[in-house]
């Protein structure tokens, strides 16, 4: 019976120096074989994480975090939090962003309510149909299923 211990042998050493700059000429990951590409965040998705983690956070008219928001203080704060300087309204946002289809939305796009020509609200689309969002005085931050078919989406670019 075998009663060695066994070790683990780093990946670098097991290649060897000959098997190693083989592995990264092809374009082996050495470090971590098993993960994905890795993909560039937008600011619109990084503004999505920050909002997520905004959950419960209670609603104040008028207030741009980091403790109280209202929902275009949300929109503001995550964006800046990503680098990327948004106008205080819901209405200045909508003005700012650029317009995008309904079919060519994407996760971290801006979702504007609008009644007639007015936008009355916004949020951050979070994917199947549901936005982060700060949505009224006596609730918080949270995730909700989009309740209007007369929203326009923005991306910050």
């Amino acid at each position: 019976m075998n009663t060695r211990k066994r070790t683990k042998v780093p990946l670098l050493s097991r290649l060897g120096t000959a098997s190693a700059l083989t592995a990264a000429a092809v374009g082996t990951s050495l470090l971590t074989p098993w993960a994905p590409e890795a993909v560039a965040a937008s600011p619109g998705m990084d503004a999505l994480r920050v909002a997520a983690a905004k959950k419960g956070t209670p609603y104040k008219w008028g207030a741009s975090g980091p403790h109280r928001f209202d929902c275009s203080g949300l929109t503001q704060y995550a964006f800046k939090q990503a680098g990327k300087k948004l106008p205080r309204t819901a209405a200045g946002q909508y003005n700012k962003a650029q317009k995008v289809p309904t079919a060519t939305r994407t996760r971290g796009d801006l979702v504007f309510f609008r009644s007639g020509q007015s936008v009355y609200h916004v949020g951050i689309y979070a994917g199947h149909g549901r936005i982060w969002h700060a949505p009224k005085t006596g609730a918080v931050v949270r995730l909700e299923r989009i309740w209007s078919k007369n929203v326009s989406y923005g991306r910050v670019g």
